[in-house]
C-alpha cells in the first residue's frame, strides 16, 4: 500500500478480493496526519489481524483513502478498540465525489471504558458512485486533548456480480 504522512486538508474496474472487500493496496493511496511506527496504517486494511493504527501525537487525526480511479462503494466497515483509557471518541466518515465536493456519511460518538465497552464495530450499507476518496476524521476524546487516536480495521466493499460485499 502506498501512503503519505502530512498535514490534513481543512476507469478501470478496481481490484477486489474474493469476499467482496476492495484490495486497497492495489487501487488507492492512504494519507494520514500522523503514525506511530509500531502501529502502521497498512495493518488497518489487511484482512489478517495486525496491530492496528495509532497516531504518533494526540488530538484530531485524518485518514484519507484516495482511489487511483473513482469507484462505487456499497459497504464500509470500521472497528475501533480501546482497552487502556476511558474516553469519548467522535469520528466522522465522509466521501469525496470525483466531480468535486464531499459529503458526510456519518458522525458518531462512542464511550470507551476499559472495564466495560472496549470495542466499537460499525458496518454501514451505502450506495455511493464515483467515489474519489473516503475520509475518516477521528477526535480521540471530545473533552481531553491528550488522547491518541487509534483504529483497528477499515474495510471498503463494492458490488460484485450484483452481490453486496
Amino acid at each position: 500500500m502506498r501512503k503519505r504522512i502530512g498535514k490534513p486538508r481543512g476507469a478501470s474496474s478496481p481490484a477486489g478480493s474474493d469476499d467482496g472487500w476492495l484490495n486497497l493496496s492495489e487501487i488507492a493511496t492512504v494519507e494520514v496526519t500522523s503514525e506511530d511506527d509500531r502501529f502502521p496504517i497498512e495493518s488497518v486494511f489487511s484482512p489478517d489481524s495486525g496491530p492496528g493504527w495509532r497516531a504518533s501525537q494526540p488530538g484530531q487525526q485524518l485518514i484519507r483513502i484516495v482511489f487511483d480511479v473513482p469507484v462505487a462503494v456499497c459497504r464500509i466497515r470500521l472497528c475501533f478498540h480501546e482497552t487502556e483509557s476511558e474516553r469519548t471518541q467522535e469520528f466522522s466518515l465522509s466521501w469525496c465525489l470525483a466531480t468535486g465536493g464531499s459529503r458526510e456519511i456519518v458522525r458518531q460518538r462512542w464511550n470507551f471504558s476499559p472495564g466495560g465497552s472496549t470495542t466499537e464495530f460499525e458496518d454501514y450499507a451505502v450506495s455511493l458512485e464515483n467515489v474519489s476518496a473516503l475520509e475518516l476524521s477521528i477526535q480521540p476524546d471530545i473533552s481531553r486533548a491528550d488522547q491518541v487516536a487509534t483504529l483497528d480495521s477499515w474495510r471498503v466493499g463494492q458490488l460484485q456480480n450484483g452481490i453486496r460485499g
